[in-house]
């Protein structure tokens, strides 16, 4: 793993940092909650949720993110503008980690950036997304900015070429339609739209190229990947796939991924100790290459291996 010749940018959203060169901020996982299937909902979404199990996998995730290093946030996910004024208030008083909005239509998405810029909450929620495909770009970037969104996803994909730099070819639309209408934004976070498992590779490749041109923090969702990948659960059942599903998220961490989304936060138990175990192999390996260690101070290879972290100060 080589150090990029450009600094990369060094974003905040609430109380975690991100991005900037490899090894320095362990990667973040951003786990859903409320998604379809979700099993807070017990009956029909409508009905409501489950509050006790949803409590308890977000203070589950942060238990993880205090044992590991790794930063959890939540993706916050809905289908109406009520839905997320409920489930943001819920998410809100029961943990402090950061979180995103997300909804495939626009009208709830503008209604949930209007109510977190109401509570107060821009500081730590970032906007879930703007994407190549969205019809009234121009309108959805103007109307954000308008509202004083501080940090947003921006979903990077060319139809017409998919390979990586199919991504950068995305991006730079989106950049150029942001400059046109005027915004700017404090955080830029790149997805660069997962495919399939093993093509979470392009991804990394993508992120690669767009952290040494743009400085952008990087991400994708390797969990779109491996949840769709159902010959692994007929083959091995639940464990072999679990195992394939924490192994392609930890390997999407180590390579050229600041965020990763990766699935039901049921699932944070599995996932982040495997990040947690990538993110201080990605450490040690730069420690190799040149004699430096994390910038962060909770990162995985400090709070899991220290007499090691002493070893290699020693070195």
């Amino acid at each position: 793993m080589l150090l990029y010749e450009n600094e990369p940018k060094v974003y905040q959203v609430g109380d975690v940092k991100f991005g900037g060169q490899p090894g320095d901020y362990p990667c973040v996982v951003c786990n859903s909650i409320f998604q379809k299937g979700d099993r807070v909902f017990e009956g029909k979404r409508k009905e409501g949720f489950n509050e006790k199990r949803a409590e308890e996998v977000l203070k589950k995730q942060d238990q993880l993110w205090q044992d590991t290093g790794i930063p959890g946030m939540a993706d916050i996910v809905a289908n109406t503008g009520k839905e997320f004024k409920t489930y943001i208030d819920f998410v809100t008083s029961v943990s402090d980690m950061p979180f995103c909005i997300d909804a495939w239509v626009l009208k709830p998405k503008l209604e949930a950036a209007a109510y977190c810029a109401e509570k107060g909450l821009l500081d730590r929620m970032f906007y879930n997304s703007l994407t190549v495909w969205e019809k009234e770009i121009e309108t959805e970037i103007r109307e954000i900015a308008n509202l004083g969104i501080k940090h947003v996803l921006l979903v990077a994909f060319d139809q017409e070429d998919q390979m990586p730099t199919g991504r950068l070819t995305g991006l730079q639309k989106l950049m150029d339609t942001i400059e046109k209408v005027g915004a700017n934004f404090e955080t830029i976070i790149v997805d660069t739209a997962t495919m399939n498992a093993p093509a979470t590779a392009m991804c990394s490749e993508a992120n690669r190229m767009i952290k040494e041109k743009f400085g952008f923090a990087t991400s994708s969702a390797p969990s779109n990947g491996s949840y769709m990948w159902q010959e692994a659960k007929d083959k091995w059942g639940f464990k072999g796939w679990a195992a394939a599903d924490a192994a392609l998220e930890a390997l999407a961490a180590f390579n050229h991924h600041d965020i990763i989304f990766s699935g039901p936060m049921g699932g944070a138990d599995r996932v982040m100790p495997a990040v947690a175990m990538a993110e201080a192999f990605l450490a040690t390996s730069l420690f190799s290459g040149y004699k430096r260690l994390p910038k962060d101070a909770n990162h995985p290879l400090f709070k899991l291996f220290p007499d090691f972290v002493d070893q290699l100060k020693a070195l």
